[in-house]
C-alpha cells in the first residue's frame, strides 16, 4: 500500500475534505511567509477536526527547535517535516525533544545527493523537487536510493499511477496538484486518490 499525504491544508473545509477522502496524513505549513502558511489557532482548529486515524504534519523550514516544540506540545501536530537545510544533528534533536517521528525533505540534482539522503536519521526521506514548486523532478535520480522514500514535486492525479508503478515509493505527497485557483479542489482530490488505489491493485495483481 502507497501512503498518501495531501499537504497545505488551510481551512475548515480542507478539513472535511480529507475527513472525506482519509488520506493517511496531511501536512500543514507552519513555517513563516509561504503562500500556505497558518498559524497556531488554525492549525489547531484543523487537528482538531480532523479524522484521528489521519496523522497531522506540521512543516517546518530552518526554523528554531523551539517553534517545533510549541506544535508538538500543544498536540497540533503527530508528526514533523523538515523542508530546509537541516543538518542531521537537528533531526536527532527534534526527534530527541518532540518525541514525535521527522520526515525530511530532500531536493536532489545528483545520485551522490540521493545516496547522501539515504543515510538520513529521519525515520522518512521525502524527495521533492523544492517547497511548493508543482514542478516534477529527474525521477530516474531515485535509483540510486537505498530505503523506501516519499515522493514529492509535480504529482497530480494523471501521473501518479505511473510514477508508483516506476519507482514504488512508501508514499506520494501532493499540494498544488490537488488545487484549482490556488484552493483545495475535492474532485482532483479523489482523482488522485483513485489514481493511487489503481497503482497499489496494478503492482498487487488485481
Amino acid at each position: 500500500m502507497t501512503y498518501v499525504k495531501f499537504c497545505g491544508l488551510r481551512t475548515p473545509a480542507d478539513t472535511a475534505m480529507v475527513n472525506r477522502l482519509r488520506p493517511d496524513f496531511i501536512g500543514m505549513v507552519l513555517a513563516p511567509g509561504r503562500r500556505r502558511t497558518i498559524g497556531l489557532d488554525t492549525a489547531m482548529n484543523i487537528s482538531d477536526n480532523l479524522d484521528p486515524e489521519i496523522v497531522p504534519v506540521g512543516v517546518f523550514v530552518d526554523q528554531p527547535i523551539e517553534e517545533i516544540e510549541r506544535f508538538a506540545s500543544s498536540g497540533v501536530i503527530k508528526a514533523v517535516q523538515l523542508h530546509g537545510s537541516e543538518s542531521e544533528e537537528y533531526v536527532e534533536e527534534v526527534k530527541s525533544r518532540t518525541g514525535l517521528k521527522v520526515i525530511r525533505a530532500f531536493t536532489v540534482s545528483s545520485i551522490e545527493e540521493v545516496k547522501a539522503a539515504s543515510e538520513s536519521e529521519a525515520d522518512i526521506i521525502m524527495f521533492d523537487a523544492g517547497a511548493g514548486t508543482g514542478r516534477t523532478f529527474d525521477w530516474s535520480l531515485l535509483s540510486a536510493c537505498r530505503r523506501r522514500f516519499f515522493l514529492a514535486g509535480g504529482l497530480t492525479p494523471e501521473n501518479v499511477y505511473q510514477a508508483i508503478l516506476d519507482l514504488e515509493p512508501l508514499g506520494v505527497d501532493v499540494s498544488s496538484g490537488i488545487e484549482t485557483e490556488g484552493n483545495k479542489d475535492e474532485l482532483k482530490m479523489q482523482r488522485f486518490m483513485d489514481s493511487v488505489c489503481e497503482a497499489d491493485m496494478r503492482m498487487a495483481g488485481l
